[in-house]
């Protein structure tokens, strides 16, 4: 019979409820003798009966082995570990707002590893594996006054900038005086408290007098000028003044600017950054496997513990080579610690933990589950709250006042526990995400910025407008009104995000100023009915002066009713997401309302077919020869192919790749039965899609490039051309495309080639590149490339080229003040400027013209699609701008009958429209769902009588 176990002793928490669990559970089971459990759980009667002891929590490992030797729901009990295990963290000392030595001071509180957080100066002693980096950028500082540290998000700059020089400034003699500050939204202010203008003088350089040492700034974060500082004016004067009070003679400063990769063409748009871009920049990149090896083995050391050799080699094979994965890395080391044998780190503690991408993802859930409903709610409108939505960048994070999100006891539950996790960091009166790897490797939120992208996008633009509202001083014609402002009521409805004291006030504000303009309107209807009453009585004597009223009243009425249609059509641009047929009803009232070209585009925009077809943005998109199928390429590593229905949501056939890098590009063969695609590691692959549901790879090309950014076949089909990083482009005979081989390398290029693409008659190549030059070569003979001629017309990195069907005429796309060329080829040695297309506001990233070879297509990252008409070559026209996309387009193309135009955008969408523009406009009412309602018309249209667009819709 089995030995009556000693009673629990301790206080009440999750310890006690845990161990007396595992004791129900045992007696639900017969209360088995522990030896008979250690014969079937494999581990020792002493760890067994320990596990329920209540003296503190047993592995992951150990918990499930007495579950399953009583009979327990083993994924029941894993979940039941992981929630105790948060709460558990949640009564430790953690990263929060006790002050910044126990957010910092990591290597104190006996941890061998950060976790998510960077590094502090406090945890240098466990900073390994990045000192060549460190003695690089220490150098480069003492060369230059302004330095920028360049890497992606998660290569590690904040801890390289706190853990690496800051230790190395205040080794070095005399020790430098140093001051660290993050931008926030007014960096203006924070720069003149941090630089003290006042001292020292111009002319006394401390470096000048002996034992004095100069004083150093470093901007960590310095991306957050550009996502949480909302005013162009303050970011360019902050710039600016950073910039000149660094390098003014005997200033006696420098200053270090740490900023994300994805913001290095943000940067570009201020002279004085170029400069220091191209003369002192030290970029962030992967870690070498010995690095990796320092940076996993040497704290481990440092507190007695080992690593072992498994787990050393499964953790460098999964960071070596790659940016932007050191947060996962340092979270997957820290949960392994937490599940530490003895004092050895183990590969099963590893994969415990969820693995390399897993481990923070599994902190998360558990998290998640250790909190009630309510609080699970609450999680989710915080979580959300503390990001930046990237505008053609990832998004970011940001911090916010720790006021704006509640003082109630739920949401410093929530807090707490995710501080005490480190997903979380909280001090200063602020709140902000631990680190952006959060946004990347939880796929709950990522889930929840999708389904919210909308509304936070609204909820932003609302902060913004209270916030002007408040700096002019609460002027009334700062105000919302209309449907902006029936907009952003309706945050605030279905558990919408949590409104600021200010922002309350706004909105109240806003609601009390339109209901006094109602009842103003409703006095001047009466004033106006009186004056028509008086008016009447004069007809007969008045003929004329009634005609003239009249002709006034209708010009009245023609300006009433073009701002009504142009207030429509941005509300059908903001609705169509959520609510399509009713944008369509909408843009269809805007347009019949007043037909402008702003309200057609607008109709057009909702009319078109929009769907998620990536799990990332979707940067290729082509159409096979016989225009049955299209083919999408994603930065989520796959490519799918589509049976189109027209412009109609068209059906999924297949997912060709899924591992390897990011693709870049693709191409259907001519024939229809090959296909291409390029990927960021240099691979292209040919794929046999003869058989579209059940796709093969029929070759891959031997990688010469690192990154291969474009590819196109020639006419015939025979020939592929490839071009990428470092200049090169290449010929390769794919006339058996499962045996291809290079025939001729096309030279010229002196910077990464983004865009490639064959004459109509096959003679001729069209290349553009990073160096702003467009190229063309005569590839008549493909083992014997010969040059043309070199085009120099922009002044930004050349994206795209496209031939018209006739070979006369060449498009090119690009940035700056140029983004949209025509070039005349009649003599290919020559060409010549024929025209620039205007309009667009941002980089033309793509170009596509119509079978027909009268219609251009670009596609830019304004968010915009235009349509062009270019029968007249010299006398372009604009023909359609169409929006829907809320990131960057990146490419577009149109399908072999030239009835449909297809775009992919950096919001993962693939949009469809038809190119027939006046049978699409009479079509509309087709695609308007249920008809629009009187309440609905009466949020939107106040002003007008109900009068549905579409008459054939009346349900009973």
């Amino acid at each position: 019979m089995a030995r009556k176990e000693r009673p629990l002793e301790g206080e009440d928490g999750p310890l006690l409820e845990f161990a007396t669990a595992l004791r129900r559970l045992r007696h639900e089971a017969g209360s088995p003798p522990y030896r008979d459990m250690a014969e079937r759980a494999h581990y020792s009667v002493a760890t067994l009966s320990g596990a329920a002891a209540g003296r503190r929590l047993p592995s992951l490992d150990v918990t499930l082995a007495y579950v399953r030797a009583c009979g327990g729901n083993a994924d029941a009990w894993e979940r039941r570990w992981h929630a105790a295990a948060v709460e558990l963290a949640a009564d430790c000392p953690g990263p929060g707002p006790a002050g910044a030595a126990a957010a910092g001071a990591t290597a104190a509180q006996g941890l061998p590893y950060v976790g998510l957080a960077p590094f502090r100066t406090e945890d240098a002693a466990l900073f390994f594996g990045r000192e060549r980096l460190v003695e690089d950028l220490f150098t480069a500082l003492t060369r230059h006054r302004v330095v920028a540290l360049v890497g992606a998000s998660g290569a590690g700059k904040s801890s390289l900038l706190h853990a690496g020089l800051l230790p190395r400034l205040h080794a070095d003699t005399p020790a430098r005086e140093v001051t660290v500050l993050t931008p926030g939204p007014h960096p203006l202010d924070r720069a003149r408290r941090a630089l003290d203008l006042d001292r020292p003088e111009p002319g006394t350089d401390p470096a000048a007098t002996p034992g004095t040492a100069e004083r150093v700034l470093i901007v960590d974060q310095f991306e957050e000028v550009f996502t949480v500082c909302a005013d162009p004016d303050e970011r360019s004067r902050f710039v600016t003044g950073l910039v000149a009070a660094a390098r003014r003679p005997g200033s006696g400063r420098r200053v270090v600017l740490g900023v994300r990769a994805d913001f290095y063409a943000h940067c570009t748009r201020h002279p004085e950054l170029v400069d220091v871009l191209r003369e002192a920049q030290v970029v962030v990149g992967p870690m070498s496997a010995a690095e990796l090896r320092r940076a996993v083995v040497e704290p481990a050391r440092r507190a007695g513990l080992t690593v072992e050799g498994g787990l050393q080699a499964t953790l460098v094979a999964h960071a070596h080579g790659q940016v932007g994965v050191l947060p996962l890395l340092s979270h997957s080391l820290l949960e392994t610690w937490r599940r530490r044998r003895g004092a050895a780190l183990t590969l099963d503690g590893f994969h415990a933990a969820g693995g390399f991408e897993g481990a923070l993802a599994q902190s998360a859930e558990a998290l998640y589950d250790s909190l009630s409903a309510p609080q699970q709610r609450l999680a989710r409108q915080v979580f959300v709250h503390l990001i930046a939505l990237g505008e053609g960048t990832e998004d970011t994070k940001r911090p916010v006042d720790r006021a704006e999100l509640g003082q109630d006891a739920d949401t410093r539950t929530v807090l707490a526990r995710a501080a005490a996790l480190r997903l979380l960091t909280l001090g200063d009166g602020a709140v902000e995400l631990t680190h952006e790897a959060l946004i990347r490797a939880w796929p709950r939120l990522r889930g929840w910025l999708t389904d919210d992208r909308e509304r936070l996008r609204r909820h932003r633009q609302l902060a913004d407008a209270a916030r002007a509202w408040e700096a002019v001083g609460r002027d009334p014609g700062a105000l919302l009104r209309g449907a902006p402002l029936a907009l952003a009521r309706e945050l605030t409805a279905d558990g919408g995000p949590v409104l600021t004291a200010a922002e309350a006030e706004f909105l109240a504000a806003g609601a009390a100023a339109e209901a006094a303009a109602g009842d103003s309107a409703r006095r001047r209807t009466r004033r106006l009915r009186l004056l028509v009453g008086a008016l009447a009585c004069l007809v007969v004597v008045a003929a004329v002066a009634t005609g003239s009223a009249v002709r006034a009243e209708d010009e009245v009425t023609r300006q009433r009713n073009d701002a009504v249609a142009q207030n429509l059509a941005e509300t059908s641009a903001d609705v169509a997401a959520a609510e399509p047929g009713l944008a369509v009803q909408l843009g269809l009232t805007a347009y019949r309302l007043s037909p402008t070209a702003r309200t057609r585009d607008g109709l057009l925009s909702a009319l078109m077919t929009s769907l998620p077809a990536h799990g990332k943005e979707v940067v290729a998109v082509a159409y096979r020869p016989d225009g049955r199928q299209l083919a999408t390429a994603g930065g989520d590593r796959t490519a799918r192919l589509w049976r189109t229905r027209g412009s109609g949501r068209p059906d999924p056939v297949a997912t060709l790749g899924g591992e390897g890098a990011p693709l870049r590009a693709l191409a259907y063969r001519p024939d229809g039965h090959t296909l291409a695609t390029a990927a960021a590691d240099g691979a292209v692959r040919l794929w046999d899609v003869t058989d579209p549901a059940h796709p093969a790879v029929a070759a891959g090309l031997p990688a010469r490039e690192a990154d291969v950014r474009a590819l196109a076949f020639s006419p015939d089909g025979r020939t592929l051309a490839t071009a990428g990083a470092g200049g090169g482009v290449r010929l390769w005979d794919v006339t058996d495309p499962a045996g291809p081989a290079e025939t001729a390398t096309v030279p010229g290029h002196r910077d990464t080639v983004r865009a490639v693409a064959f004459s109509p008659d096959g003679r001729t190549l069209a290349t553009g590149g990073e160096d702003t030059t467009v190229r063309l070569t005569d590839v008549g003979d493909r083992t014997r490339p010969e040059p043309l001629a070199v085009v120099g017309g922009h002044d930004a990195a050349v994206f795209s080229v496209a031939f018209a069907p006739d070979g006369r005429t060449l498009a090119t796309a690009s940035g700056g003040r140029t983004p949209v060329r025509l070039w005349d080829l009649a003599e290919p040695r020559r060409p010549a400027p024929l025209a620039t297309l205007t309009g667009h506001t941002d980089v033309v990233g793509a170009v596509a013209f119509g079978p027909d070879g009268r219609t251009l297509a670009s596609a830019s990252d304004d968010r915009t699609v235009r349509l062009w008409s270019v029968a007249r070559g010299a006398r372009p026209a604009p023909l359609a701008t169409l929006t829907g996309h809320v990131t960057a387009v990146g490419s577009v193309a149109f399908s072999p009958d030239g009835t449909v135009l297809a775009s992919g955008g950096y919001d993962s969408t693939l949009r469809l429209s038809a190119t027939d523009l006046d049978h699409a406009l009479a079509g509309a009412c087709a695609h308007t769902g249920p008809r629009i309602t009187r309440a609905q018309w009466a949020s939107y249209m106040p002003y007008l009588d109900y009068s549905p667009p579409c008459s054939g819709l009346e349900r009973p």
